[in-house]
């Protein structure tokens, strides 16, 4: 298949789109709101910045140790394909089930959904808040058909080719750094208080729980502190997630045995940095009230108002409708590239192997199109962040798993780059995430219960449409 894909594939990406893809895929909107969640479950300074910096650890963990296997397949379909070399077809089609299904497509609903939230801000009649037609328990509102039609707008660019999408990525990631570091920067130097410093960090590590019926901080601790500190990253690894996308197009990447791994690296890096910064600007701006308390969850909106004043909600507005536009585009360009190689495995529709005359697998990509706008209807984005997140973990720690099988199952295949920390830092990120998940199946059981299910459905499909084995 390789040689194949090479004639069809065209690499047009360098190392700098890769790191750009991975950057401009992890930032959506999460950064900018998920932090009053946090503040919420943990009620700290010291924990707040501590769940952002564990969570961005334990991405860089995961992406270095894919680095390995990104060197022993560097062909289109990523995670996907580690999956079948490591596993067998089952596991890979159920990942790749529950990737169309919920993972990829949940998110580039959520995420456009996000864009639109934040479009309203600047044109108030796109707010979901302006239902345009009504029938039974259905409501459609001004935001679902803004968020459908950008997801229509990068579907359509994105299947003219991979260098188009490749443009508007780097581009608008660029973009999206510099402005990202520009709040930090103001922030920490225009609008930081010694004393709102002071206060936010006076009891750093004592953990409370706010409570939103009575308005009132209570202590936790234990089971409690447990819970919360689990529940308040679903929101952080959220945030952190999409960091694979480039293993995906790697049949279009240059040099992918150096550049891929390398891309991984440096792109959760970056990010983790800009996070964990971002959440110290919000501490020494923002009394941790306050941060908890947001409008809506907003914190860089409240962040930018007391760093521009009256102007700054419309700066943000401008940097998440960018940012998650962004963040789509690389979605949509990735994600199309796993429903391809299933479909050349057998494992989807014929259609999706095909690439159009742009070589770019466009049937695939409008089919994903489909099923996101459908998911963007059903207004229930909260609760499929739930049910991503939990899926994501469990494939994320069965593909590390997978460099202990392969290193075993094919000792001599010729591995350019190795996992850094091996066995230590990949056995770690699967105690750490295998805990994670185990705390999110008890504490969220109805919407994470949900997710395992749509992921165990996949199994009778896959017996029912499997190519009969010669």
């Amino acid at each position: 298949m390789q040689e194949n894909e090479q004639e069809h594939f065209k690499r047009e990406l360098g190392l700098l789109d890769g790191t750009m893809l991975v950057v401009g895929s992890m930032i959506g909107s999460g950064i900018f709101i998920v932090s009053a969640d946090i503040a919420r479950r943990v009620g700290s300074a010291g924990w707040l910045t501590l769940i952002w910096l564990i969570s961005g650890l334990i991405t860089i963990i995961a992406a270095v140790s894919y680095g390995e296997l990104s060197s022993m397949f560097p062909k289109a379909g990523g995670q996907y394909v580690y999956l079948k070399e490591a596993y067998n077809k089952l596991i890979a089609f159920l990942y790749g089930w529950s990737f169309f299904a919920v993972i990829q497509t949940g998110t580039i609903a959520a995420v456009g959904v996000a864009f639109s939230k934040f479009a309203a801000y600047l044109y108030e009649p796109f707010s979901d808040e302006n239902i345009l037609y009504e029938i039974g328990f259905f409501k459609l509102n001004a935001a679902q058909l803004v968020s459908i039609f950008t997801i229509i707008l990068l579907t359509y660019i994105n299947s003219r080719g991979v260098k188009n999408g490749k443009i508007l990525q780097t581009v608008l990631t660029i973009i999206k750094i510099l402005s990202l570091l520009g709040l930090i920067v103001f922030g920490l130097t225009l609008a930081a208080k010694a004393s709102v410093w002071d206060a936010n960090w006076t009891d750093a590590w004592s953990t409370r729980a706010f409570d939103t019926e009575s308005g009132t901080w209570l202590p936790i601790g234990g089971t409690a502190l447990i819970t919360g500190i689990s529940a308040a990253m679903v929101g952080s690894l959220f945030s952190s997630d999409a960091w694979n996308g480039v293993t995906f197009i790697a049949g279009e990447i240059k040099n992918p045995q150096r550049n891929v791994g390398l891309s991984l690296f440096l792109g959760t890096f970056i990010v983790t940095i800009i996070y964990v910064l971002t959440n110290i600007m919000y501490l020494a701006v923002i009394p941790l009230d306050e941060i908890a308390t947001a409008k809506s969850d907003r914190v860089a909106v409240v962040a930018s108002q007391y760093i521009f004043g009256n102007i700054g909600t419309l700066i943000i507005a401008i940097m998440i409708m960018i940012s998650t536009f962004a963040c789509n585009n690389g979605l949509i360009m990735a994600g199309a590239r796993v429903y391809y190689t299933m479909a050349k495995d057998g494992l989807f529709f014929k259609k999706a192997a095909v690439l159009n005359e742009s070589s770019v697998p466009a049937w695939a990509l409008w089919a994903q199109c489909v099923w996101a706008s459908a998911l963007c209807l059903t207004g229930k984005y909260g609760d499929l962040l739930d049910f991503v997140i939990i899926i994501v973990l469990i494939f994320y720690i069965l593909t590390i798993y997978g460099i202990f099988i392969l290193r075993k199952k094919m000792p001599d295949a010729e591995r350019p780059y190795k996992a850094f920390g091996y066995p230590f830092l990949p056995m770690l990120y699967i105690v750490v995430a295998s805990a994670i998940c185990i705390s999110l199946l008890i504490t969220k059981f109805s919407t994470c219960g949900w997710g395992v299910l749509i992921m165990l459905t996949g199994i009778p499909v896959y017996y029912l449409t499997k190519p009969k084995e010669n």
